[in-house]
C-alpha cells in the first residue's frame, strides 16, 4: 500500500553518523591511550621512590599491571561497543527510509474513512485500521463509531492467534446504507471462554512522510506524529 509523503534523501543522516562513528572511535582510543600513560607515570614515580632497603613487591607489581591491563581491556571493549551502536544507529536510518510513502499501523483508536475514483469514474469509500492481540481469542469485537458517539458498524473475528491484524472497512453500516467520508473511531472487545482479555491493542493507520534521527534514535514522522520503529506494529 503506497501513500504519497515527502521524501527525505538519506545522505545526510548516513555521513553524519559515519562521521559520529569516527569521532566516537577516536575519543574513545585517546581515553585508553591517557590512562595508560597514567598507569605508567604512576607506576616509574613508584619506582623512583621507593625506599632501597625495602624495594616494591614483585607480586604487588605484577598485580598493578593486570590492573592496567583489565582497565585498558574493559575501555576497548566499551570503545567497540559504542562503535556497533553508531553503526546500528546507522543502519537503522537507511531501513527507516524505505517506509517513507508507505502506511504503517500504530496505536491509536482512529479511522479515516476516504472516497477513492476508480479509472472508470465509481467512487468507493475505504479504510484501513487493524487490531493487536497479545494472546489467543476465541472471539474479538469491533464497533465503528461516529462523531455522535453511534455505533454504525459491528465486525467480529473468531478463533484468532495472537498477533496483528490489518482490518479494512468499506463505509458500509450495519443497516446497509454508506456512511459518509470522514473521521470515525473503533472499540475492540477480545474474549476467551467468556471471559475479557486486556491485552487487545487498537492500531491506527498513519502515512510516513519522512524519517528523522537525533539523541533518541531513528523517528518517523507520519500523518499522526512522531513514532519509533519499535512502535510501528505492521507495515502496509
Amino acid at each position: 500500500m503506497a501513500i504519497a509523503g515527502i521524501i527525505d534523501t538519506p545522505k545526510t543522516v548516513t555521513t553524519n553518523s559515519v562521521a559520529t562513528s569516527s569521532s566516537t572511535s577516536t575519543t574513545s582510543t585517546d581515553s585508553v591511550q591517557a590512562d595508560q600513560d597514567k598507569f605508567m607515570l604512576l607506576l616509574v614515580t613508584q619506582l623512583k621512590n621507593q625506599d632501597p632497603l625495602n624495594p616494591m613487591d614483585n607480586a604487588a607489581m605484577t598485580s598493578q599491571l593486570a590492573q592496567l591491563s583489565t582497565v585498558t581491556g574493559i575501555n576497548k571493549v566499551n570503545a567497540t561497543l559504542e562503535s556497533l551502536r553508531a553503526d546500528q544507529a546507522s543502519a537503522q536510518s537507511m531501513t527507516a527510509t524505505n517506509l517513507i510513502g508507505k502506511g504503517v499501523l500504530v496505536a491509536g483508536k482512529g479511522i479515516e474513512l476516504s472516497t477513492a475514483t476508480a479509472a472508470d469514474g465509481t467512487k468507493s469509500n475505504t479504510s484501513v485500521f487493524g487490531v493487536e492481540l497479545g494472546s489467543p481469542a476465541d472471539i474479538v469485537d469491533i464497533n465503528i463509531i461516529d462523531k455522535t458517539g453511534k455505533t454504525v458498524r459491528t465486525m467480529s473475528m473468531k478463533s484468532a492467534d495472537a498477533g496483528t491484524y490489518p482490518l479494512t472497512w468499506d463505509g458500509t453500516k450495519d443497516d446497509k446504507t454508506v456512511a459518509e467520508a470522514g473521521s470515525y473511531t473503533f472499540t475492540v472487545k477480545a474474549t476467551t471462554g467468556g471471559k475479557a482479555l486486556d491485552n487487545a491493542t487498537q492500531l491506527q493507520l498513519a502515512a510516513v512522510a519522512s524519517v528523522s534521527t537525533g539523541s533518541a534514535g531513528v523517528k518517523l514522522n507520519t500523518s499522526l506524529g512522531h513514532f519509533t520503529l519499535a512502535e510501528v506494529k505492521e507495515v502496509l
